[in-house]
């Protein structure tokens, strides 16, 4: 096998890039199930659709993932906050409820930032043909 030439990105295997888009799927599907405990049916199909437009393939698609997910995060911090102050007036514990919404909350910031990862910019952002 050839060595790539200097400055040429390497070849990425198809299982790295989708093992790091695991994460991803993962977080729309718990994105979807929140919405579907809260009778969004629009905002499930939406959450559902989202990793499918990395298929695009292109800037756009990965930056409208990632201020979706970055969104998601914050629909799940929003909901910790929430759920807290009901708690808390009622007079129930809310500590593990907190640790495992925020939990969720910093998986979905995470699969922002996966989207970030160099075998993934590299397989997901091609150059637009003109």
């Amino acid at each position: 096998m050839d060595a790539p030439a200097p400055g040429a990105a390497p070849e990425d295997s198809g299982l790295k890039v989708g093992l790091l888009l695991v994460p991803v799927g993962l977080s729309a599907l718990l994105q979807a199930a929140h919405f579907l405990r809260f009778g969004g049916c629009g905002m499930v199909a939406v959450s559902l659709a989202l990793p499918f437009v990395l298929l695009a393939r292109r800037g756009w698609a990965v930056r409208l993932v990632q201020v979706a997910l970055v969104a998601g995060a914050a629909s799940w911090g929003w909901t910790a906050l929430g759920f807290m102050q009901e708690r808390q007036l009622m007079g129930a514990p809310y500590l593990r409820m907190l640790l495992i919404l925020g939990g969720v909350a910093l998986f979905t910031l995470g699969s922002a930032l996966v989207l970030e990862a160099g075998p993934l910019r590299r397989r997901l952002r091609r150059p637009s043909r003109r």
